[in-house]
């Protein structure tokens, strides 16, 4: 009896969590969203964790959510999770108002947001050329694009300098 399951949005090898009325902007809150977007699971709880953000404290709690919910509810490996997305949205907004001179009124607008993590299970070989693929070494400078030489002067109080 009673009403069918809804179909899986999402991908087996993801999970989401998401945080609801968070009384800070959804501009401010996109800053702490962006931060740790692509990166893995642990590592952006780190950033969360030192982050100076005042909001960064309840961005954590929402990936540590979505980082139970892949744990217990989907079966996948915590050490392999990466965050995927993390996107923010409008939620409540509090209209106040402001006394001013001569018996006017301002408004005052209070914004609440919410918060979407998916995380999603990366396979190990796919996360070590992941890790690889960012860890490139620089480029050597072209022979033709080399910076201009210093002139003789300039070497002479080059020397001189380090000899003294």
């Amino acid at each position: 009896m009673g009403k069918e399951t809804r179909a899986r949005i999402l991908a087996d090898t993801q999970a989401t969590a998401i945080g609801r009325l968070i009384r800070v902007s959804p501009r401010k809150l996109n800053l702490v969203a962006q931060s740790i977007r692509g990166k893995r699971a642990e590592a952006a709880l780190n950033e969360l964790t030192f982050s100076r953000k005042r909001i960064a404290g309840a961005v954590k709690k929402v990936l540590q959510s979505a980082v139970a919910n892949a744990e217990n509810n989907h079966d996948l490996d915590v050490d392999n999770l990466v965050v995927t997305q993390a996107f923010v949205g409008k939620n409540m907004v509090m209209k106040r108002f402001h006394a001013r001179a001569r018996g006017r009124g301002a408004g005052i607008e209070k914004f609440f947001s919410q918060i979407t993590i998916v995380v999603e299970e990366l396979k190990k070989d796919a996360a070590e050329k992941k890790a690889k693929g960012k860890k490139k070494a620089p480029k050597k400078a072209d022979s033709k694009k080399a910076a201009p030489k210093k002139t003789n002067a300039a070497v002479e109080t080059a020397s001189a300098e380090e000899n003294a």
